[in-house]
């Protein structure tokens, strides 16, 4: 039974592509009746993917070949990897394992273009808002090109093009603004009381997780799996690089957006979608993580209509203290 449902789920991985996290099968084979009847099995295969995972089933975990990545494909020797080729201009390839179907997980286009702005403005302050738009398909070699919109004596803006073989991939706009005295310091976003990520569930993992997860360990400290018709959309999830990594506000934003859309867990069955846009606020200028690189996020749907969901996502750090307050719009196909 272990063998027939893995290549039953391999064979369902392949009619899928991947946009924000989550797998969407391509137009050009949703009426063949071999694919619906494979279609028809993913939540079965979902469901004893997590129970393989708690021991209830298979001796070894379903997983694809890929989970074994190689260090050149870590996050840190892909920043080592960007290379200027001129003045405000710089030039990395992004290895597949990062892919999110078709195209590059969102999060690691945004570190790339803050990573490219931060080399190629000088003197600046630290990030305080990300604003960006997910425009195009990203992959395989890129060109990052930041330029300078407005340098005050507080604040500046830099807007970010990463410009991929198909044209405009991500747009980021960056305001960066130095700390000043302030009558105010408090935060109004207590983290609820949840399992520490020793104790917390498994997450992402196993075939039907998107590629770019290979490189995080998560915990679902509470909420429910994607495509699970789960009744949850609010969900908590512990997460951290799986090799040493820096920690920086460029890795922070690397690992920020890894969790499906809040609303995708409600799902019954696969069906496509995909982020538009994500704001981040930073709280923190020098954030640190919880403990062993473990980072609290949360994702919650405030609503989901006309084919778009809404949703926001806290993320904290040392001694649970929020660090990023963050917005996302996503386009839905069910």
């Amino acid at each position: 039974m272990r063998v027939r449902a893995r290549s039953q789920t391999r064979a369902l991985l392949g009619l899928f592509t991947n946009s924000g996290g989550v797998l969407q099968a391509p137009p050009t084979r949703r009426n063949s009746r071999s694919d619906q009847a494979l279609l028809a099995l993913a939540p079965v295969l979902l469901r004893l993917q997590g129970l393989c995972e708690k021991g209830a089933l298979c001796p070894s975990p379903l997983a694809p070949d890929s989970m074994s990545k190689p260090m050149s494909d870590s996050f840190p020797h892909l920043l080592e990897s960007l290379q200027a080729t001129s003045p405000g201009t710089h030039v990395v390839n992004i290895p597949d394992s990062w892919a999110q179907g078709q195209t590059t997980y969102g999060g690691l286009t945004t570190a790339l273009a803050l990573e490219a702005t931060q080399r190629s403005l000088s003197d600046l302050p630290p990030l305080r808002t990300a604003q960006v738009s997910f425009i195009g398909a990203a992959g395989g070699t890129v060109q990052i090109t930041p330029s300078l919109i407005r340098q005050g004596r507080s604040m500046t803006f830099a807007q970010t093009d990463l410009v991929a073989e198909k044209g405009l991939a991500t747009r980021a706009m960056f305001a960066f603004g130095h700390s000043r005295e302030s009558a105010f310091s408090e935060y109004h976003l207590p983290a609820p009381n949840l399992p520490d990520p020793e104790d917390a569930g498994p997450y992402m993992r196993g075939p039907l997780a998107p590629t770019f997860t290979q490189h995080f360990d998560t915990k679902l400290a509470h909420g429910g799996l994607p495509v699970s018709g789960s009744e949850h959309s609010n969900h908590f999830i512990w997460a951290r690089f799986k090799q040493p990594t820096p920690n920086s506000v460029v890795s922070l934003l690397a690992l920020a957006d890894m969790p499906p859309p809040a609303i995708m867990p409600r799902f019954t069955t696969f069906k496509p979608i995909s982020s538009l846009t994500w704001i981040v606020n930073l709280l923190d200028d020098q954030p640190e993580p919880f403990r062993d690189g473990w980072w609290l996020l949360q994702s919650r749907a405030e609503h989901a209509t006309q084919g778009y969901s809404s949703q926001d996502m806290i993320i904290w750090g040392k001694d649970l203290q929020p660090v990023v307050a963050g917005r996302q719009s996503v386009a839905i196909y069910v």
